[in-house]
């Protein structure tokens, strides 16, 4: 079977594909937001990168959400509630994490099938 990888870059590439299944990682794009903007900004991008994929986010399979400060679960769950489309909820986990850039509040390790 075939890999193939989307924007690639000597670190890392914006989604890999395998076996009908993307996997992509993604963070907002203005670390100095609030939690709730940069919760848009990442859910946007990964949407993105799913649908370049061929996928959409009614095909998530697994999500885990790192967040630099666990209190702010119930404002990323106000935006991704709104997001994920009824009856198509993946499985999740959620932690605390500290993160590359310290101003992240937010990064997304998504897996979700071709459609």
């Amino acid at each position: 079977m075939s890999i193939t990888r989307i924007g690639t870059t000597p670190r890392w590439s914006d989604a890999v594909i395998h076996n009908n299944i993307v996997y992509c990682v993604d963070v907002a794009s203005t670390p100095e937001a609030d939690i709730t903007t940069q919760s848009h900004e990442v859910l946007n991008q990964i949407e993105a990168t799913l649908t370049q994929a061929g996928s959409a986010k009614t095909q998530l399979l697994s999500v885990t959400i790192y967040l630099s400060d666990i209190r702010y679960i119930e404002q990323f769950n106000a935006v991704w509630d709104a997001w994920v489309p009824k009856g198509t909820a993946p499985s999740r986990a959620c932690v605390q994490a500290t993160m590359a850039n310290p101003g992240y509040k937010v990064e997304l390790a998504v897996v979700a099938a071709i459609i």
